[in-house]
């Protein structure tokens, strides 16, 4: 392994964005925000003037504070979502079927 190259096949269990490409966290924030709220939520005109997915992601790739605050977004919507899950898991549950004594 050269010293001056990182090591790309590392594993990294602490890092919430390891394996989640730029274009899924685009696909996911603007089917939960839609492209009018994530417009405004984040300010940048590839959000608000003629959106698209292909636009936005060659504008994100090039732009390091706009990609920064597309994986904030992100992270805040996808804990948020984690965490609303949990608190709510006990009325989605499938309810607990007891096998019949006819079984």
């Amino acid at each position: 392994m050269n010293p001056t190259q990182p090591n790309r096949s590392l594993p990294q269990p602490n890092n919430p964005l390891h394996g989640v490409t730029l274009e899924s966290m685009l696909n996911y924030l603007v089917a939960e925000y839609g492209w009018g709220e994530l417009g405004q939520r984040i300010r940048i005109r590839c959000f608000t003037n003629d959106p698209s997915i292909k636009s936005s992601l060659k504008f994100l790739r090039k732009t390091d504070w706009a990609r920064a605050k597309v994986e904030g977004l992100y992270l805040h919507s996808i804990r948020y979502d984690d965490q609303h899950r949990s608190q709510h898991s006990d009325y989605h549950e499938s309810p607990r079927v007891t096998p019949s004594v006819w079984d």
